[in-house]
């Protein structure tokens, strides 16, 4: 789901072979690192998004849950990133290239690996895959599902927007409009209308499939943001992966408050001069996704279909780094507890 900082954007070579991949402790002519602890006798492969480390967001938020892996479990591991406007064979040939060096476990970060995940799998029944925020009814067996529900996160979001907006205006930015990003958005915009029914709500989408640079186009997301600065939004939320540190950027320059996504943003050091500004994050916990299923095939009983972490099995959350909602806790509690208990049922599509 970059401002100054400079993206990431390499790609695994069709042409990287078993012994590139193997090497430990390096990193390869193509910018995929390898590196092994333990008795490695696991192997794991990660198939990073668009951005890779280094996001700020939600690739760093995978990256986090293989590194505990990594230390905690002592598996060894291989990263392969993703680039900018690359075609769909590029995301087959990355994965093939993990199972052809020798990893049975795969793990793809985003959704926009599902074609490429199904077709590898199929023809790779033995290796065991994961896909992050994507569930292709159709997904071969040997493929797990991890998703979360981003709209029960995005509620509380909404709810604390609705509490700290002085202007009764706030934000949404999506980096791709997508069924996924518009999760967000529909959790967000309820979340606020519980609060205040009247509540204004700017909408702004950076791109739409098949372009997916909204993600990773911190100038982007800056001017989205200004716009909506413009037209009086106080609070702006955004789900747009590495764009939305641009955002951040715009609000903070402007005064106002942001919420961050995926990681909490403002603890990060690239943030730093914008944490003041960052009323909270989103925090979606795919370290906890990644870091769980890896522990499952340690333990030889491997997750399957679709494993979900939701606002109950804390798969999302909200930040409180920076104090800004110490004096909404109760009614955040209030607002989470009727989540759980069932209560209060977030939507997933946005109302129309």
């Amino acid at each position: 789901m970059r401002r100054s900082m400079k993206l990431a954007a390499v790609v695994l070579s069709g042409s990287l072979g078993m012994a590139s991949l193997a090497a430990c402790g390096a990193k390869s002519n193509d910018n995929t690192s390898s590196s092994a602890s333990g008795d490695g006798s696991l192997k794991v492969g990660m198939a990073y998004d668009i951005g890779g480390r280094g996001d700020q967001s939600f690739n760093d938020s995978a990256a986090r849950g293989l590194d505990k892996a990594k230390a905690d479990l002592g598996v060894s591991v291989t990263e392969a990133e993703a680039k900018q406007g690359e075609a769909e064979a590029d995301k087959e040939t990355r994965l093939k290239n993990l199972v052809d060096a020798g990893y049975k476990t795969i793990i793809a970060v985003g959704f926009v690996y599902q074609p490429a995940v199904d077709k590898v799998a199929k023809d790779n029944p033995n290796v065991k895959f994961a896909i992050i925020d994507s569930n292709d009814k159709d997904q071969p067996s040997n493929v797990t599902s991890l998703l979360f529900a981003e709209q029960e996160g995005s509620y509380l979001a909404g709810v604390a927007a609705a509490n700290k907006s002085k202007a009764h205006h706030i934000g949404f930015i999506g980096g791709v409009q997508s069924e996924l990003i518009k999760k967000f958005e529909a959790g967000y915009k309820a979340g606020a209308k519980s609060v205040d029914p009247n509540i204004q709500v700017e909408t702004t989408y950076l791109t739409t499939p098949p372009d997916f640079s909204g993600f990773a186009s911190p100038d982007k997301g800056k001017e989205a943001a200004q716009g909506q600065l413009d037209k009086g939004a106080d609070v702006i939320y955004s789900a747009a992966g590495s764009s939305g540190a641009g955002s951040i950027e715009a609000v903070a320059n402007a005064g106002k408050l942001a919420i961050g996504v995926d990681s909490d943003q403002a603890s990060q050091p690239a943030l730093a001069k914008f944490k003041n500004s960052i009323l909270t994050s989103m925090v979606k916990n795919v370290d906890t996704a990644v870091y769980s299923y890896i522990d499952s095939v340690k333990k030889g009983t491997p997750f399957t279909g679709i494993k979900l972490f939701d606002l109950k099995a804390n798969g999302v959350s909200l930040a409180t780094t920076g104090g800004k909602i110490d004096d909404i806790q109760d009614k955040l509690k209030a607002a989470g507890d009727a989540i759980t208990s069932g209560a209060t049922t977030v939507p997933t599509a946005p109302a129309q």
